[in-house]
């Protein structure tokens, strides 16, 4: 058990997030990681939480990968020239849509402690894990709720309440815009983490988004730091408000 334990040790990887991302967790942060992964590991023995437990695949598949989603919010990032149209400082609620084992909202609350980062997932036993994950991380900018994108948006507390939204391995496209976008602000950003992206994949997005007021702002291929494997994050803009209507 003890060599079991020495060996389930997260790589740090500084140079890579330095090269990749512009960015490098601090001391603390990387000790949160390293517990994150570690409280992952414990709860897979009984949920079914991830497949993806060696140390190197959890860096890259979990941690690098979620926080890639939002390296425009990073603080040496969200001032660059290439991202003159994102306004890092107007981001404060952000909400993760079927969050499962707390990716990829558990890392961004990390990485970005100033964010209030709230983890919806529609399966009781998820929720009850990660309310057990983060006092034992000490983490205060991050709540969970259960539920379903689609019940909790005719809400008031979260009908277009969130300047963000992320989305990771939910479903298909348009199905993640139509749970997304509802929760959003008028000129808030949802992040849709997909592997491969196809020009007919973006086009029955767009199609399904008219109604919606969103519109695809960008889409960001990319392949993983490590593996390289092909990944992409498709940039969805809340631009009206659902089912606005002129005042008479």
């Amino acid at each position: 058990m003890i060599n079991e334990i020495k060996m389930s040790v997260l790589p740090q990887m500084n140079e890579l997030w330095q090269k990749t991302l512009n960015w490098q967790p601090d001391e603390s942060q990387q000790q949160l990681f390293q517990r994150l992964y570690e409280l992952i590991v414990e709860g897979n023995r009984s949920l079914n939480l991830t497949r993806i437990t060696e140390p190197m695949e959890f860096w890259e598949k979990h941690l690098w990968d979620s926080l890639r989603g939002i390296a425009r919010l990073l603080p040496a990032n969200h001032n660059s020239a290439e991202n003159p149209e994102v306004a890092a400082e107007s981001v404060q609620k952000v909400i993760d849509i079927g969050t499962g084992g707390g990716f990829p909202g558990l890392p961004i609350a990390i990485a970005l402690p100033q964010l209030s980062v709230t983890l919806l997932d529609s399966t009781r036993k998820k929720i009850d894990f990660l309310e057990t994950v983060l006092p034992s991380l000490g983490i205060e900018n991050a709540a969970t709720l259960l539920g379903r994108a689609d019940e909790i948006a005719r809400g008031p507390q979260h009908k277009q309440a969130y300047d963000l939204a992320v989305l990771r391995a939910v479903g298909a496209a348009p199905l993640c815009a139509k749970s997304a976008l509802p929760l959003l602000k008028n000129g808030g950003l949802a992040v849709l983490y997909r592997g491969n992206w196809t020009v007919e994949e973006e086009t029955e997005l767009q199609r399904a988004i008219e109604h919606l007021g969103g519109k695809v702002e960008s889409v960001e291929a990319f392949t993983t730091p490590t593996s390289q494997g092909a990944r992409h994050c498709v940039y969805l803009r809340k631009v009206v408000q659902q089912f606005e209507r002129p005042v008479r």
